[in-house]
């Protein structure tokens, strides 16, 4: 890692740091959880990064060994980001760290929406076994260039990253805010579907069921700073 600042520091969490506690490492090992992504595709879900910042991540993380480059065969031919080995053992330390900071108060006026990879993420961290109990379901979701193959059963949930249209029992169509809005906010799918901010396609029921098994924890309260 020459060249960079280091803590100096020979505690695991100060080596760890060193790596990946540059601002927007940690949210580049983000994006790639859930599969490769061209840097175009990096740089959409991480809007508020110059590319120049993130080409510079980039290499930071390849030299930590935490994301290598390759090239996809004919006939896309186009280099993609994945994460190595060792990059996708930060996967439990990233739902630790998404938990936590789900519980304290969102910024009422926020600059930004999640990003599709964020949101696909936020559904692994919320999801309810209890409110899942005895469903079975296989969901199609896909957000414009973004396809996710989503499954319940047996009150376990995985989503992953899907290249051809996977066999499901519904498939939505929408963008991530309308999503979140389904997800987290209670707003029932028929509203946003009158609107065409939803297309569903199967089994309404079924996806409406869904979208009720994701509970985001309470909120910790911001401290009171103390009166002078």
């Amino acid at each position: 890692m020459a060249g960079r600042r280091t803590y100096d520091d020979p505690c695991g969490i100060a080596r760890a740091l060193d790596m990946v506690g540059e601002r927007w490492a940690l949210l580049v090992v983000r994006e790639l959880l859930l599969g490769p992504k061209r840097f175009a595709a990096l740089h959409r879900g991480l809007a508020g990064m110059s590319q120049n910042v993130l080409s510079q991540r980039l290499r930071d993380l390849e030299q930590a060994g935490v994301v290598r480059h390759r090239t996809l065969g004919p006939p896309a031919s186009a280099r993609v980001y994945e994460l190595t080995p060792r990059g996708l053992d930060l996967e439990p330390v990233l739902f630790a760290l998404a938990r936590w900071g789900s519980r304290s108060p969102l910024d009422v006026t926020p600059t930004a929406e999640l990003s599709v990879d964020a949101m696909m993420l936020a559904l692994r961290t919320t999801f309810d076994p209890t409110a899942a109990s005895g469903l079975t379901a296989r969901l199609a979701l896909r957000f414009e260039d973004d396809l996710f193959a989503a499954e319940i059963d047996s009150e376990r949930f995985h989503v992953a990253r899907a290249e051809q249209p996977p066999h499901a029992d519904a498939t939505l169509t929408t963008d991530v805010t309308t999503f979140r809005t389904l997800v987290f906010g209670g707003r029932p799918p028929a509203e946003p579907m009158r609107s065409g901010e939803l297309h569903l396609d199967g089994d309404t029921t079924l996806a409406t069921r869904f979208l009720t098994c994701f509970r985001r924890p309470p909120t910790t309260p911001a401290p009171v700073a103390d009166s002078i």
